[in-house]
């Protein structure tokens, strides 16, 4: 699904082929119609020639491959390398021969980078999952000041009236 500002949904992408592939306009004029770029309006006529009415279709993000993945079997090693040792991405680097933001990364992507997150004892995570959200709200309430009954306002007007001489004048009006 395209995001609420994008320019173009599949159904836009359809009338903008449609427009340059059986209404006879030209790319820019197409282009310039649906508020896009020449390159953007030749991007998706590509791909309709290419692929059809699916090449309209969004796309993910991610990548088809990751060719500088590490193996799982690394992975697993670093994980294990973090339970037996228990130390961090500094000293579990030259030990396992990577650097540390590789270790790091593999850590963090596992929930595992942080040592004060754990049991040391045991070296298992400590996490708190409960039932209901704010099911562990604890509030603290201090008053941490001295304010007299009626609020502060009241005993503010009443002490500046005898102390600076300023009065509360109560303003009749005789009709």
């Amino acid at each position: 699904m395209a995001h609420r500002r994008a320019k173009l949904t599949p159904f836009g992408r359809l009338l903008l082929v449609q427009r340059v592939e059986e209404m006879g306009w030209t790319v820019a004029r197409a282009a310039e119609a649906v508020g896009v770029s020449r390159s953007t309006a030749g991007k998706w006529l590509q791909r309709y020639r290419d692929e059809g009415i699916a090449g309209l279709e969004d796309r993910p993000s991610r990548p088809l491959r990751s060719p500088h993945a590490l193996p799982t079997e690394e992975v697993q090693g670093i994980l294990q390398a973090r339970h037996r040792l228990r130390v961090g991405p500094h000293r579990l680097a030259p030990a396992l021969g990577r650097p540390r933001s590789t270790i790091y990364g593999v850590l963090r992507r596992h929930g595992l980078s942080r040592l004060r997150d754990w049991d040391r004892p045991t070296a298992v995570p400590v996490r708190y999952v409960r039932e209901r959200p704010g099911e562990l709200l604890h509030l603290d309430v201090k008053k941490l000041a001295r304010i007299p009954a009626g609020g502060a306002t009241a005993s503010w007007a009443e002490r500046s009236a005898g102390r600076d001489g300023w009065e509360a004048q109560v303003m009749t009006t005789s009709t």
